[in-house]
């Protein structure tokens, strides 16, 4: 008959009265009153449990209702309450402890009251008691939360084991068969199509996980500029038209034809409209439709994606923005993700002063996500898209990663750019390999043991000879302060792990 963990009144701190005549309840009840607290009073044992159950902050009792049959089975309750429970008993007797029932119960928060007590005894021990419970209450949702996030991250390493799953799958797969496939065979293309399509979703999948660390520890820095939206919808549209594509969705753009201009980060606002639209796509049925629209309303701007997938319950609408909220983990392939695309999305439109809201119907009417923005002004002038960097000329180019896979596909890359290329796997290498071979660029890895790549960066800044080299950091730690940390090392640039072909390119190029 243990007193439970959360009941109707869990925060109650109404104080129950038992005392052996009505008159000393009445006094007492009416001495709490006067004080700003709560009391209820109990007829006897069995009216004190159910009201203790049904919720309260401490309990009065009396010697004389402690010498009754009853009181036995309610001090056993007190005896078995949850950990976090710990209801304040104060006991008003003549004679303290030498009450039988006193003395056998194991009770872990009472209090004596000599009787009889002043007003002010009583009046001052119960707000002590008081107090003492409402630090129980917020023990005790402290551990629900605590029991809420253990249950979150068991499901969401649950969904993070599935959803790397899905892509590593067919990669795996796919080079099977291209070590199988004929040098010249059409499937050969095909193959490497569908791993590189793979590939950039488990990118997607790390790059979302990163960007949620790094807004939650305040290192996500916005790279602002003066924008237009509609340029926003062109880029996030690009990238979603490959699952838009895959579920043969019926898309509607709408878009205003003048300008919508806004102080933001073009990367992390395409980022949270193609989060918005890949959602879209998960949750419609194949065949369905989706609407994108942007307007200007007010002094805002308005970016809106409508779908006619399964909806939202009302349960969900205030949740669907919190982290690994997922709608239905039953519904199959348009079910998908880690749950934190939304959250990012909030978090990231947040940061640009504006707001997103969630609206739907109900189950299988479809849903709206709506982001508001606050407009910009018009810039004095359009600067004109920077041209297209030319091919780079062949260069000496050292690699060194001690991950001996990851340094001889670099090295390939770079070959079948033309370069020529040494590969070495560790720092004290590296330095020998750089002093002989006066490489033109160097692709460093940073995490490596013994000598990291930031001394071996150091070391080569300070020959003379390799003033001139380009040095390119290649690691998979991506946040500011690891970029400040390469660049005082003396890198000129840093690449995250896997570096695309364009960005290698790029880099190639400005040397």
């Amino acid at each position: 008959m243990a007193v439970p963990a959360r009941a109707e009144q869990p925060d109650s701190e109404r104080v129950v009265i038992l005392a052996p005549t009505g008159r000393d309840a009445d006094v007492t009840r009416t001495l709490l009153t006067g004080a700003g607290i709560e009391g209820i009073v109990a007829r006897d044992w069995r009216q004190a449990d159910e009201l203790i159950r049904a919720g309260a902050g401490a309990l009065i009792v009396t010697d004389a209702m402690l010498s009754e049959p009853g009181c036995s089975p309610v001090l056993r309750a007190l005896e078995a309450q949850p950990a976090w429970s710990n209801l304040p008993v104060l006991a008003l007797c003549r004679h303290g402890q030498e009450v039988p029932a006193l003395r056998e119960a194991r009770l872990r928060n009472l209090t004596l009251l000599d009787r009889p007590a002043s007003m002010r005894t009583v009046v001052s021990a119960v707000q002590t008691a008081l107090r003492g419970r409402r630090w129980q209450y917020q023990i005790r949702d402290q551990i629900e939360s605590l029991r809420l996030a253990d249950q979150r991250k068991d499901e969401f390493l649950a969904t993070l084991a599935h959803e790397l799953r899905n892509p590593l799958a067919p990669i795996r797969t796919g080079l099977q068969l291209l070590a199988r496939l004929p040098d010249d065979s059409r499937r050969r293309s095909e193959v490497t199509a569908m791993v590189e399509r793979q590939m950039n979703q488990l990118l997607r999948l790390i790059d979302d996980l990163l960007e949620v660390s790094r807004i939650s520890t305040g290192k996500l820095v916005l790279q602002r500029e003066r924008l237009d939206l509609r340029r926003v919808v062109d880029i996030a549209l690009e990238a979603c038209a490959p699952l838009i594509e895959s579920g043969g969705h019926r898309l509607a753009v709408t878009l205003p034809d003048e300008p919508i201009w806004v102080d933001g980060d073009l990367t992390r606002l395409a980022q949270s409209l193609s989060n918005l639209v890949n959602n879209a796509a998960k949750y419609t049925p194949d065949g369905g439709s989706i609407a994108v629209s942007l307007a200007r309303s007010g002094e805002q701007a308005v970016l809106a994606v409508q779908d006619s997938g399964v909806g939202l319950p009302p349960d969900m609408i205030g949740r669907v923005f919190d982290m690994f909220a997922q709608v239905n983990r039953t519904l199959g392939r348009s079910q998908g993700g880690l749950g934190i695309g939304l959250a990012l999305v909030k978090r990231l439109v947040r940061l640009h002063g504006g707001e997103v809201r969630a609206e739907s119907a109900g189950p299988d009417q479809g849903s709206r996500f709506t982001v508001r923005l606050p407009l910009a002004e018009a810039p004095a002038a359009v600067q004109a898209p920077a041209a297209v960097p030319a091919q780079a000329q062949p260069r000496r180019v050292l690699v060194v990663d001690d991950n001996e896979d990851a340094a001889e596909s670099m090295a390939m890359l770079l070959s079948l750019l033309g370069h020529e290329v040494r590969v070495q796997h560790d720092g004290p290498a590296a330095l020998a390999t750089a002093a002989e071979f006066l490489p033109q660029a160097v692709f460093c890895d940073v995490g490596m043991p013994g000598m990291d790549g930031f001394e071996v960066a150091t070391r080569l800044r300070q020959d003379p000879r390799l003033a001139a080299t380009l040095l390119v950091a290649l690691t998979g730690w991506g946040s500011q302060d690891d970029r400040k940390r390469s660049h005082a090392a003396g890198f000129d640039a840093h690449l995250t792990k896997p570096a695309s072909l364009d960005a290698i390119m790029a880099l190639m190029a400005e040397r």
